[in-house]
């Protein structure tokens, strides 16, 4: 295989996940109302958020980042264990029943 193949390759298998991000993020928001949920995202795999000391969407540094949030079902995200608002640490989550 020439390496001109393999970047190729490798560049559409990148551009794929990239866009299977995007599509997951677009259908929880084409269900409904959406929350910001805070410290459930997993290392790399929030969404972006605003303002000091938060981060850029893929850029979070641990499994659940106190001030990084992924885009859930409006109702939802207390449920996961998240917060409605950015918090210290990074203690996992734990989903609370009811």
């Amino acid at each position: 295989m020439t390496n001109t193949l393999k970047l190729s390759l490798a560049a559409s298998a990148i551009l794929a996940m990239a866009a299977g991000n995007a599509v997951g993020s677009t259908a929880v928001a084409a269900e409904g109302k959406t929350e910001k949920c805070f410290g459930i995202a997993l290392k790399g795999k929030n969404d972006c958020a605003a303002g000091p000391g938060t981060s850029c969407a893929g850029t979070a540094t641990v499994d659940y980042q106190g001030n990084a949030w992924k885009s859930v079902k409006a109702g939802t995200c207390v449920k996961m264990g998240g917060t409605l608002t950015a918090h210290k640490g990074n203690a996992k989550p734990v989903p609370k029943k009811g």
